[in-house]
């Protein structure tokens, strides 16, 4: 999916965003302006926002026994390295998930097992395994990112890029303003393209 669009292709105007919008909003942006830096509490609040994330994620390849554990190695690694994380470049969510994406490749590796129909050699992981792994990793990321919309920002961001409507096009479709759909387009892309960044750098 290309979530890109120039400066002449948003507008700022529309409706204001949903209680629901700011709700998750704010509870997103609090977690990656202050992970990096915090205590106990912003290691809970992580945690309580994105262990199913992390956990149902792992459980795609490994199986709930084994996925518990790399989830916990998950938060463990990230609270020891969250000095590294930089709100910057992504999410917390982005940045926890790639995590989980190393960790899930070394249980692989200590069990000599694949993330699905893969046979892994004795010698560690396929490289498609670990492009499986990160094809589901955007796809949970992307999914994660879309509930956290207001439905009619969803509506639209579906509409643009997987139906391939133009904006005219959608706000025919949907009865909207096209300032709307423009602003709405905008306000989604921001979100589902930090949503989606991993800053993980050499975290393990």
């Amino acid at each position: 999916m290309l979530l890109y669009m120039s400066d002449n292709d948003t507008g700022l105007g529309g409706e204001a965003l949903s209680s629901r919008e700011h709700a998750a909003i704010d509870v997103d942006q609090q977690i990656d302006s202050s992970f990096a830096q915090g205590g106990d509490a912003e290691l809970r609040a992580a945690y309580e926002r994105y262990s199913s994330l992390i956990f149902t994620f792992c459980r795609r390849s490994l199986g709930a026994g084994p996925a518990a554990d790399a989830a916990q190695e998950t938060f463990v690694s990230a609270w020891r390295s969250r000095e590294s994380y930089d709100p910057a470049k992504g999410s917390v969510a982005g940045w926890l998930v790639g995590i989980a994406r190393f960790k899930v490749i070394e249980q692989l590796r200590r069990s000599g097992r694949d993330s699905g129909s893969l046979e892994v050699p004795p010698g560690g992981v396929p490289e498609t395994t670990d492009i499986n792994l990160e094809r589901i990793a955007d796809r949970m990321l992307l999914a994660e990112a879309l509930d956290h919309l207001g439905p009619r920002v969803r509506t639209v961001i579906e509409l643009a890029f997987l139906d391939d409507l133009t904006q005219a096009e959608i706000a025919e479709r949907c009865s909207l303003p096209l300032g709307t759909v423009k602003s709405d387009l905008r306000r989604g892309v921001e979100r589902l393209r930090r949503h989606l960044s991993s800053p993980t750098g050499g975290v393990r």
